[in-house]
């Protein structure tokens, strides 16, 4: 049975595929659940006007990041905290403290779409990553010094 599937299933394709799969498979998991639909015409040229809809739709958040990007390259983000011996923070600067001094900033982003792999420990000047699109991903510097 051919198939045009409405959302991705891992190891079968990506939404918005036509393939052709068993009609067991399809009957009975594919279709009840939601995750496909039986490819008729009318199906195809609605699959394809989801196609350019969810195009169009990407290419408008892309240019919404890559306004925020070019506000957040020029931005630089100081921390203040306690220090120990060897420089090292009593405590850390972490992907939720960053999100929050964003949006001191003026900058709505989730403390998910930073890309801090581990949580600051040491003073220094760091570069950190922003997730904002899968194409688009800014860096911030971020200064921790000695309060």
């Amino acid at each position: 049975m051919e198939i045009i599937l409405r959302e991705t299933v891992p190891e079968l394709g990506r939404a918005g595929t036509l393939l052709h799969v068993k009609d067991g498979y399809a009957r009975n998991y594919l279709i009840p659940r939601g995750l496909a639909y039986q490819a008729t015409e009318a199906n195809k040229r609605r699959a394809a006007a989801e196609a350019k809809r969810h195009a169009d739709r990407l290419a408008t958040e892309q240019s919404e990041a890559e306004e925020i990007s070019a506000k957040l390259t020029d931005l630089s983000l100081t921390f203040t905290a306690k220090v120990g011996e060897g420089d090292k923070l009593f405590g850390s600067i972490t992907a939720s403290d960053i999100a929050g001094k964003l949006g001191e900033a003026g900058f709505r982003i989730d403390k998910r779409s930073i890309e801090l792999h581990e949580p600051i420990k040491m003073i220094g000047i760091y570069k950190v990553p922003i997730r904002l699109h899968p194409d688009v991903r800014p860096e911030i510097r971020v200064w921790v010094v000695k309060e």
